[in-house]
């Protein structure tokens, strides 16, 4: 199909068109070059597609941790907490899990530490969901570390190709060796398009996923010590915040007491 579409834009292409341009060039190179062609720009594609993606699925966590922080903890009980929170929410999947695990350790017949068992089951929980936000992520830092590779072994086909026409001309002329040598530059220069802003897209999207992984590890911690306490103990955001500071002690003065005899205080 890809062929197809070079041979028709070929053949209608004016007649001053530059010959040395990147449909003559893939008309040129043949099957091997469009078919690099295709690759690089299948790689791109998915690579964008991944990016938006993320960065949607990602959005939508941030949001959910600004309501979580604005009135989750105000409420009565987990459960009623839980039931304010969106469906399909990461924050309200570790309140239930958490709440899940609490009523299923009373069931069981092994004696477990119940700390024990409800940290493991958030912690499972917690993996799961960066787990599901890291999805894709290895399909870009692919695309980076192979993308000019592949345009490099279309380069290295276009210079292949120019020798050849070289060795059958019998001596180097531009003519010759033109187009193959423009076709082999293209295909490195597509690899390079195609690999840098997948490296850029996977380092962001990385670090937000830290950031969202850090958030929400604080928020399992919290359901942690609200089910350990049976709901004494808060975030401190909502128990009122940090202890007030210490008013600072004034330096004793400097007397001296005498001794015994009179109890009268003198000055040294």
């Amino acid at each position: 199909m890809i062929i197809n579409l070079l041979a028709a834009a070929g053949a209608a292409a004016p007649k001053g068109e530059n010959p040395y341009g990147l449909i003559p060039a893939l008309r040129e190179g043949g099957l091997i070059s469009q078919t690099v062609f295709a690759i690089l720009v299948l790689m791109s594609v998915v690579s964008f597609y991944i990016l938006f993606s993320k960065l949607f699925e990602q959005q939508k966590i941030i949001n959910q941790a600004k309501r979580v922080r604005q009135g989750f903890w105000n409420s009565t009980s987990l459960r009623e907490g839980s039931a304010k929170l969106e469906k399909n929410s990461a924050y309200k999947q570790l309140v239930d899990d958490g709440l899940q695990a609490q009523d299923q350790h009373a069931k069981l017949q092994d004696p477990v530490e119940a700390h024990d068992w409800l940290h493991g089951s958030l912690a499972r929980s917690e993996a799961a969901i960066n787990s599901k936000l890291g999805g894709g992520l290895a399909f870009l830092a692919t695309v980076g570390a192979t993308a000019p590779f592949i345009g490099l072994f279309g380069t290295v086909i276009g210079i292949y190709r120019a020798l050849i026409k070289i060795g059958a001309a019998g001596q180097a002329s531009i003519d010759a060796v033109a187009g193959p040598v423009g076709e082999a530059l293209i295909m490195t220069a597509l690899g390079l398009v195609v690999a840098v802003p997948a490296v850029l897209a996977y380092n962001w999207l990385q670090r937000r996923n830290k950031a969202i992984a850090e958030d929400l590890s604080a928020f399992s911690n919290d359901v942690l010590g609200y089910l350990a306490s049976g709901g004494a103990v808060k975030p401190a955001s909502v128990t009122g915040g940090a202890a007030a500071p210490k008013a600072p002690v004034k330096p004793a003065a400097a007397t001296t007491t005498a001794g015994q005899a009179g109890g009268v205080q003198t000055r040294p």
